[in-house]
């Protein structure tokens, strides 16, 4: 018996609200080490947030024993999920991306094992500490078609967002002509980050640098993503040891200059702020737009005799958090957003690179 039309649209419709009533499956993550205090952010959502369907650990490498031991008793997660080594962990629980969460100078290697399984990879910021090891993750990213993204804090403040929309979407104070970018701490050791996370942060091999890459990258790449991916015409930078007591490998104040044909931005990265701050201050030809943490900003605009206060709400972000957004991203729901893209961060490694060269001679570094 063939079913008439009206049974037909019924089953349809049932179809249609069965899907999607469905849970939607969460994407399966890799941790790739847990030298990097920056876990603390995945390990709170996936074993600590009630009700959170984004992600699953479903594997972890870290060949230190003792410290997988720690934050298990922390976070309250299963030793089992725990494998000495990167490729162990990727063939036994085959995740569909991984986060890194180990030495700078490792990203590397986690693409050079993910890329060719087919899993997408996300590091924490910069993506590298060179640009001849981002050149050659790129190759790997888009040799084997994997996302290769770049996480920072800031990509998930409203009001950077809020301020790139008043500067470039409505155009609201002219022509970008200057870019200011504070970022930094106390200092690593002074705010007490973990003995792992502070071996490595502090070498100029694993980490690239001290403050100079470990702050002077936001700044880098926010100004990369206000002025659309183009690449500055020439880097100055200036490095000091204040701290060489503290510090005594790497640098631990770092200011950079990053010059265009008509816009200069100046990143000034800290391990010598008397408090911790992530602020941006966006100068056009008419008015200016001022982020003072996530979500307060000061705006003044064209006419205007004094500059008001404003927030700007969370949602203006991306995603609520970097792995929502990372399992939006791969399962197809929403766009590749350019704070966390390739694209702009082979440009902020280029930048970094320039800068630490400068630093190092004295000289300004002609971007070619």
């Amino acid at each position: 018996m063939v079913p008439n039309w009206q049974t037909l649209v019924s089953i349809l419709l049932l179809t249609h609200l069965v899907n999607a009533q469905s849970p939607k499956k969460p994407l399966r993550v890799g941790i790739v080490s847990l030298v990097h205090d920056h876990v603390n952010g995945i390990m709170n959502k996936a074993f600590k947030q009630k009700g959170q369907t984004d992600i699953e650990i479903v594997g972890i490498a870290e060949p230190n024993r003792e410290l997988a031991e720690k934050l298990a008793k922390r976070f309250g997660f299963s030793l089992d999920l725990v494998y000495p080594t990167v490729a162990e962990m990727l063939d036994k629980t085959k995740p569909e991306a991984v986060t890194d969460f180990g030495r700078i100078v490792d990203h590397k290697k986690t693409v050079e094992a993910c890329a060719p399984r087919g899993i997408h990879v996300m590091v924490e910021k910069p993506l590298a500490t060179s640009f001849a090891d981002a050149k050659q993750m790129e190759a790997l990213a888009k040799k084997h078609n994997i996302q290769l993204l770049t996480n920072y804090e800031t990509t998930w403040y409203g009001s950077n967002h809020k301020a790139y929309a008043i500067a470039n979407t409505d155009k609201s104070i002219g022509d970008i002509r200057k870019i200011v970018v504070h970022d930094g701490h106390e200092g690593p050791k002074e705010i007490g980050v973990s003995n792992e996370f502070l071996e490595w942060l502090t070498d100029p091999v694993t980490n690239g640098a001290g403050a100079l890459f470990d702050f002077g990258c936001y700044g880098a790449n926010l100004s990369t993503w206000l002025m659309h991916n183009q690449r500055p015409t020439s880097v100055l930078a200036v490095t000091q040891q204040i701290k060489p007591n503290i510090y005594p490998k790497v640098d631990d104040e770092a200011t950079i200059i990053l010059t265009y044909p008509k816009t200069q931005t100046i990143i000034q990265g800290s391990w010598n702020w008397p408090f911790g701050r992530k602020d941006m201050e966006v100068y056009g030809q008419t008015g200016y737009a001022i982020t003072i943490d996530g979500s307060r900003m000061r705006v003044r605009l064209k006419g205007e005799k004094s500059e008001q206060a404003t927030e700007a709400p969370q949602s203006d972000a991306p995603a609520a958090d970097p792995f929502a957004y990372l399992a939006r991203l791969i399962h197809g729901e929403t766009k590749p957003d350019e704070l966390t893209s390739l694209k702009n961060n082979m440009i902020v490694v280029e930048i970094l690179d320039a800068a630490r060269q400068s630093a190092k001679t004295g000289k300004k570094v002609e971007l070619k």
